[in-house]
């Protein structure tokens, strides 16, 4: 199949590309195109914080040496997962305007994956891939549909968090059929983010499954949300220092430093 992914240009889309492009190059034809980012710049100390490590880091600081080298590490780069591609990965912030639509088209898909990606697909978009169109989305739906899934998870106390395979139905978010919800234990001791990227191993197996049956020319078992869920957007100032005062932060560095580290060659 012909698999056109979807994504933004953080820490969590790259770890669930390291998880996915090596599986699916072997049966498929891959590209990706990418967001620059989920919404607008944040304000916020703790969120500029969180956004520095999931994006500034990896892109300004992190990965430009490590492309410079002749060795890769267990965990690689965006430039060095192009390999996997059929083409470079190109930037795409608006794939619902003429050109976007154009350059997906070019892409020939038979399926779309959106993970993590940071624009809404408009109908034009969703009806290009002959298949469909799948999102894995990083919180149990329709609970915790919008951005930052896991955070409203731990501030609610959450003993399991979940991630949510569905497909893209149309232009409402989080709201499409679903095929699977993957949980895992929530870590007491990890950040925000620590406890976010835990969710794409398992998340990561029941899309390639799903895949996996597509190819095999079946559809994959998908139900509709039972009730409309909760939308959430970024977090106000209340709610991030309600997160705070429960003994929670978004970032531990100390926490992404094994992950961090496994990029450079040993």
């Amino acid at each position: 199949m012909r698999i056109t992914l979807l994504i933004n240009r953080d820490l969590a889309s790259n770890v669930a590309l390291n998880l996915l492009l090596p599986q699916l190059v072997e049966r498929h034809q891959l590209t990706a195109f990418y967001s620059d980012r989920v919404g607008t710049q944040p304000d916020d100390p703790s969120l500029a914080m969180l956004f520095f490590f999931e994006h500034t880091l990896l892109d300004q600081l992190l990965f430009p040496p490590i492309d410079d080298l002749s060795q890769r590490g267990k965990r690689l780069t965006f430039r060095a997962l192009s390999t996997f591609l059929t083409a470079p990965m190109q930037r795409l912030n608006d794939p619902n305007s003429p050109s976007g639509i154009a350059l997906l088209k070019s892409a020939n898909p038979d399926l779309i994956v959106s993970i993590r990606y940071g624009r809404i697909l408009k109908q034009s978009a969703i009806d290009i891939p002959r298949l469909g169109a799948l999102n894995l989305h990083s919180g149990k739906l329709p609970q915790y549909r919008g951005v930052m899934a896991t955070f409203r998870a731990l501030l609610a106390g959450d003993a399991e968090l979940f991630s949510t395979l569905h497909w893209v139905d149309d232009e409402t978010i989080d709201t499409g059929r679903i095929i699977s919800i993957q949980g895992v234990p929530t870590d007491p001791d990890g950040c925000y983010l620590s406890n976010t990227l835990n969710l794409y191993p398992s998340g990561c197996r029941a899309l390639l499954e799903a895949i996996d049956t597509l190819h095999a020319q079946e559809s994959p078992e998908a139900v509709a949300p039972d009730n409309p869920g909760h939308y959430f957007t970024f977090p106000d100032r209340d709610a991030l220092a309600r997160f705070h005062r429960a003994g929670h932060s978004l970032v531990d560095p100390a926490l992404l430093a094994p992950i961090l580290s496994s990029y450079y060659p040993h």
